[in-house]
Formats: structure tokens, C-alpha cells, sequence
């Protein structure tokens, strides 16, 4: 099934700078078989273009693993520019909102699962896995959601539907295969994930693709097979054959969902013993009737609401065994590169050990049997299990990374000694920036200073804070004092936070004033300032890995400097300026040796998002327009569900049922 195809480069750039040297270390050490390699590269290097030139070099599939979905969308938009002929996907949660389901006994409240999945992150799982089935030039990038489970890759490989030119099938059959790998029947929309039927002519509209199928059938015998567009109804390209896939990713072979109810109905036996034994009436109760519903509806419709809950039986895996995940879809000589790895390896590592004591407790109170805590992501010791070969990169790799390339690569000839890939010289010739320090005392009327210096040459300044209250302060002061100025942190949703940024950069705004949300993964070359506040508080925002991240926000722009403000120097300060002038010294020597001159990033604005400003006052009992209101509340929702304060995000929920049946 699979398609032989090699990756193709496609790029106006050459490597520059460092970059020769990274692509040369790291394809040798993959082509020698070294399972960890770590490539710490600076901001503004181009690690996306070296990464690229690896997996253009050896020709694997590819899984690249970020640490949030903002960024793991900004690295597959670049992969697709440099890969336009191949398959470059995009695997992240599908919830816009998701508050899973718990139970908090000190309240007797249970909270039952709600999600908002949303139909556009879908299909791109849904092609990320159908990609991988099918083709081997693959590059997937994802979020940490990829070591949640998946379901099994043999099943939805097998239930796959073969369809040829000339190949005989009854209706009848056709329309039995796809109800069962969970297609819906519609005649009158076209809807992913449905078909149609109308006359000689089915129509299938894949859950993964932008275009529908077209089979032409006549006394049994398909005539012919044609890809069609689902809104201009314009006929594409014939088919010889084509494969349809399941609807949903988790999706279950009868033969298995029969075994399965079978030992669903024993554990469920086993743990109703359990309660009446410890007298725990009221949960076996609870239990008896949650699964017998569950499997009454699985005998009917094949499915259930949370079968995910039942994968251990479905799937017929051993009690605490590893799910199937996106990674099991892979072929075991893949290539995984784990991106921003000091925040991103920590993150995999803290999945486990949360899910795990959420559904302990639903389990203890009888709202779901023992075997749902098998349905879980992978902890990290299954994640290594899984690895075949790794890149690690980050501008700060941790300990953990940096040890493992050490050990894997010390016997090989000609590599860095201390075992990591470093990448300082920037193609455009940038050096890091100065970094300056100074006492607390005066410095607001120090930065006003600072800021002015900057306006009068049309640059930017990012000012960083250690809390919320701090940067909103901080940012009225500012105002009032007639800068241009806006804060930014976690009460500012996403696509808020990228208006402002880019409204930093086309000058609405002359500085900004943040925490840590001005660190990895911004790209905005007018800002020549940082400004750190508090630099002395020693702390996770003011460790020496977050003060190098935030220093690199100014290593994009030619007059790149950095002031901290602190009484004292901490280790973390000291070890951060030490590393940033080692980069420098390097950067310098280079540039000079070479005759070459340093060029502030010259790169395009996308002004085309349409703006909405709010007043900041702005409160639920300003607001006259409901749906102002409900998208208000949403947004509340969501946090409160992301932070598993679930009570809280429950009763919200619960007002905005309200609302909408108001309006």
C-alpha cells in the first residue's frame, strides 16, 4: 500500500553560516546509527532549514514534536514550504475546549466529559494517519497530544476499503463496509466523513481530504472512479484504485468489539464483587449501570460514548500496557526530532502522572472500571521504548539531552568532542546582544529613557515582568506617560496575542511589556531592546535557560541589546552572560575573519487579520450583545478547564447553555 517517494528540497536559500556544519554532524551521525544527537542553535539560526536538510538527506519519515500548537503550526507551514511535493501533516488536539471527565469527591461532584472538537484540526489527524498508511515521504508535525492513544494501526490499516476500476460489488455491501468504519450516510450535504448515493453514482467524501470521490457503478461492476470538487462539483483526475479509510481514528473490528464485551462483562463482574464486599453499594451500583448501558450500545451501534474508556479490551492489550499512539503508525526506522526539547521533554514527561490520578479516582467512586486507567498517554519510559533516532534542538538544551548526544556520540571521528551540534553563526551574520546590568533603584525613569532612544529610530522594546499585575501596572504607567504601549500574558487569548505582535512590529505599539510568553518561538526582528525587570529573582523565569530565551528576542535586530535591572548577580544571571558572550566572541571572530558585515532580519508583516479592540474595562455587565457575552465566557471556560479547575469551568458551561438558549 505504501508509495516509494523521495523527499525534495525545495528552497532559494543555500546553508549559510553554521548551518553546513549542523546538516554535515547530524546526517552523519544518523547515517552511522547514533540514537541521540543534540543541535543547540541560537535564535534566528534557521534550525527549521537544518532540519529540513536532514530529512532531505535520509529520506525517512519524520515525526517533529513541539511543545504547543501555535508553534507546532508555525514549523508545519515552514516544512510545507520546503516540502511542497511531499506530505507534511499536522497532528494536535482536536478540542477547542476540552474539560475531561472527573470527579471530585470532598464535593460529591461529578463532572461528565465535554469537548468542542474542532472539524479542521480533525482532518488534519485524520490525513497525518492516512498519510503514514500510504506514503513514506512523510513529515508529521505534533504537539505532545501524539503520545495520547490512538488505536491500533493494524486495524485501521485492514479496515481500510480497497476500490478498483472494474472490481464487482454490490450496493448493499459497499454501504455495510463504510457504516463500519464509522461514514454516515447523506444525501443531501456534503460533510466529511459521509456519502452519498444516487442512482449508479456513490459519492465519498474522506474525513481527511478536500475533494470527494466519485464511483460510477453499473450491474455491479465500478465503471469508473473521479476525483470531484465537494462546491464547484468540477471533475478531477480518473482513478485506476483508491483506498477509503476510517472516518475516526479509533475505530473497532467486530471480531474485536465482540471479545472485548465479553471481557468487559467479566472485569465489570470482578469489581461489582469488590464493591459489595467493601459495602460500597452506591458505586456498584453506579458502575453496573454506567458499562451495561455502554455495552448495550456497543452491541447496537458499534460504538459508545467514551469507548476509549474499554481500548485495553478492544484492542487486547495486557493490563498496563502501552497504548497505541500516533508513533506505533510510524515504521520503526524513523527519524524524531523533539523541538524546543528543554520545555517540550519535561511536558511528555508530566502527561502521565495527571491523567493517571484523575481516572484513580473515577475508578475508586465507580465511575468507570479499573482497565480505563490503561487508556492514558504513554509515560516516559514507553516513550523512549519508542525512539528510534532523535534530534534534539533548543537554543537551551537541559542536562538530560546533552548527556544522552555525549554517550551516543563520543566514539565516532571528526564530531564535537563535548557530543552537541552548536549552530551560533547566524546565516545573516547577527551577533547575540549586549548585555548590560543595572541597580533596581530609578529604573523606571531609566527605561522611559531607553524606550525614547528607541522610538527616535523607529525600533522596538519588549520589557519583561515576573507577574501579571506587574506588566498591567507597569504598561498604564507607561500610557500615561504617552508611549504607545500594550501588555501581553495568558489573559490574552491567541489570536489577540498575535494582533498585538504584529501590531508591535508595523509600530501601532512601541514597546510591549510581558512574562513569559516573550520567550521561545517569537520571531520579531524591529525589536533591538530587552528589558528584564526583577533579573535577580532566582526562579524558574529567571533561570539561566528563560534568561538566554529572553535575550535571544533582541539577536534578530543588529542594534540587539539587553539591560537587566538587579542589586545582585545570581548564578542564573552569571552563567546566562557567560554563555552569551562565549556565542558573541565566536559570532565576532567569524565576521571579522571573513569580512562580513551583520544585517538586521528583513522579514514581510501579515497585516490581514481583521482587528477587533476591546476596552479593557470592559466587563459582563457592559456587554449588550449575547454572543459578545458568550465568546467572553468561552474564553473563561477554557482556561479554567486547561488549569483542570473543573467546578469552575462546569458552572460556566452551565451559563452558557443559558445564554444560547436565550438567544
Amino acid at each position: 500500500m505504501i508509495k516509494k517517494e523521495k523527499f525534495q528540497l525545495v528552497s532559494k536559500f543555500k546553508p549559510e553560516g553554521d548551518q553546513p556544519k549542523a546538516i554535515s554532524y547530524l546526517t552523519e551521525g544518523l547515517n552511522k546509527g547514533v540514537q541521540n544527537q543534540t543541535l543547540m542553535g541560537v535564535t534566528g539560526s534557521g534550525k527549521t532549514f537544518v532540519m529540513s536538510n536532514i530529512i532531505n538527506n535520509i529520506n525517512k519519515p519524520t515525526l517533529v514534536i513541539a511543545h504547543n500548537k501555535t508553534l507546532a503550526a508555525q514549523l508545519a507551514s515552514e516544512f510545507r514550504n520546503f516540502f511542497p511535493h511531499n506530505a507534511v501533516a499536522y497532528f494536535v488536539s482536536y478540542y477547542d475546549y476540552y474539560q475531561p471527565e472527573a470527579y471530585i469527591p470532598t464535593k460529591d461532584l461529578y463532572i461528565e466529559k465535554e469537548t468542542q472538537i474542532n472539524q479542521e484540526i480533525e482532518q488534519y489527524r485524520n490525513k497525518a494517519t492516512q498519510s503514514l498508511i500510504t506514503r513514506n515521504d512523510v513529515i508529521i508535525v505534533a504537539s505532545v497530544s501524539c503520545i495520547y492513544g490512538l488505536g491500533n494501526p493494524t486495524d485501521y490499516e485492514n479496515l481500510a476499503i480497497e476500490l478498483k476500476t472494474g472490481m464487482y460489488i454490490k450496493r448493499s455491501d459497499l454501504i455495510i463496509s463504510l457504516l463500519n468504519i464509522q461514514y454516515e450516510r447523506n444525501d443531501f450535504e456534503y460533510k466529511r466523513g459521509t456519502f452519498s448515493i444516487k442512482g449508479n453514482i456513490v459519492e465519498i467524501f474522506p474525513q481527511y481530504e478536500d475533494t470527494v470521490i466519485r464511483l460510477e457503478i453499473y450491474d455491479q461492476l465500478i465503471e469508473e472512479i473521479r476525483v470531484i470538487d465537494p462546491f464547484s462539483r468540477t471533475k478531477g483526475e480518473k482513478k485506476d484504485s483508491i483506498y477509503i479509510f476510517p472516518a475516526k481514528q479509533y475505530t473497532v473490528r467486530q471480531e474485536n468489539l465482540n471479545s472485548a464485551i465479553k471481557n468487559i462483562k467479566e472485569e465489570l463482574k470482578e469489581q461489582l464483587e469488590y464493591f459489595r464486599k467493601k459495602d460500597m453499594i452506591v458505586e456498584a451500583k453506579r458502575l453496573e449501570q454506567r458499562v451495561n448501558f455502554d455495552i448495550e450500545m456497543m452491541q447496537e451501534m458499534g460504538y459508545c460514548q467514551g469507548i476509549e474508556n474499554y481500548s485495553r479490551h478492544i484492542e487486547g492489550r495486557a493490563k498496563g500496557s502501552a497504548p497505541y499512539t500516533l508513533i506505533d503508525f510510524f515504521p520503526k526506522d524513523y527519524l524524531l526530532i523533539i523541538d524546543e526539547s528543554h520545555i517540550t521533554i519535561p511536558q511528555i514527561r508530566s502527561m502521565h502522572l495527571g491523567d493517571y490520578q484523575r481516572k484513580k479516582t473515577l475508578v475508586e467512586y465507580g465511575f468507570r472500571l479499573p482497565s480505563a486507567i490503561d487508556n492514558r498517554p504513554l509515560n516516559f519510559e514507553e516513550f523512549k521504548k519508542k525512539i528510534n533516532k532523535v534530534i534534539y534542538v533548543s537554543a537551551t538544551p537541559n542536562e538530560y539531552e546533552i548527556n544522552l548526544a555525549k554517550n551516543d556520540t563520543k566514539k565516532l571521528k571528526n564530531y564535537p568532542e563535548e557530543g552537541i551540534v552548536e549552530q551560533i553563526i547566524r546565516p545573516t551574520m547577527l551577533i547575540d546582544p549586549e548585555v548590560e546590568i543595572r541597580k533596581s533603584e530609578g529604573q523606571i525613569d531609566d527605561i522611559k529613557k531607553e524606550i525614547t532612544k528607541r522610538v527616535k529610530k523607529n525600533e522596538r522594546t519588549i520589557i519583561i515582568t515576573l507577574t501579571k499585575k506587574m506588566s498591567e501596572e507597569l504598561n498604564k504607567y507607561l500610557i500615561d506617560n504617552n508611549f504607545k504601549t500594550q501588555y501581553l500574558h495568558s489573559d490574552i487569548d491567541t489570536i489577540e496575542r498575535t494582533e498585538v505582535l504584529r501590531d508591535l512590529r508595523l509600530g501601532h505599539y512601541d514597546v510591549i511589556v510581558g512574562i513569559n510568553l516573550l520567550r521561545e518561538g517569537l520571531d520579531l526582528p524591529e525589536v533591538s531592546l530587552i528589558i528584564i525587570l526583577d533579573a535577580d529573582k532566582e526562579g524558574f523565569l529567571r533561570s539561566k535557560q528563560s534568561l538566554i530565551q529572553i535575550m535571544g528576542r533582541a539577536a534578530r535586530h543588529q542594534n540587539g541589546r539587553v539591560i537587566m535591572y538587579a542589586d545582585v548577580i545570581t548564578k542564573s544571571m552569571q552563567s546566562a552572560i557567560d554563555e552569551t558572550l562565549r556565542r558573541r566572541k565566536i559570532q565576532l571572530e567569524y565576521n571579522i575573519k571573513n569580512q562580513l558585515e551583520p544585517k538586521s532580519i528583513n522579514k514581510a508583516i501579515d497585516i490581514q487579520i481583521e482587528r477587533k479592540r476591546k476596552d479593557d474595562s470592559l466587563n459582563k455587565d457592559d456587554i449588550s450583545d449575547t454572543k459578545e457575552l458568550i465568546k467572553d465566557l468561552t474564553k473563561q471556560m477554557n482556561e479554567y478547564a486547561d488549569k483542570m479547575h473543573f467546578e469552575k469551568a462546569a458552572k460556566i458551561r452551565d451559563q452558557i447553555r443559558e445564554l444560547k438558549l436565550l438567544s
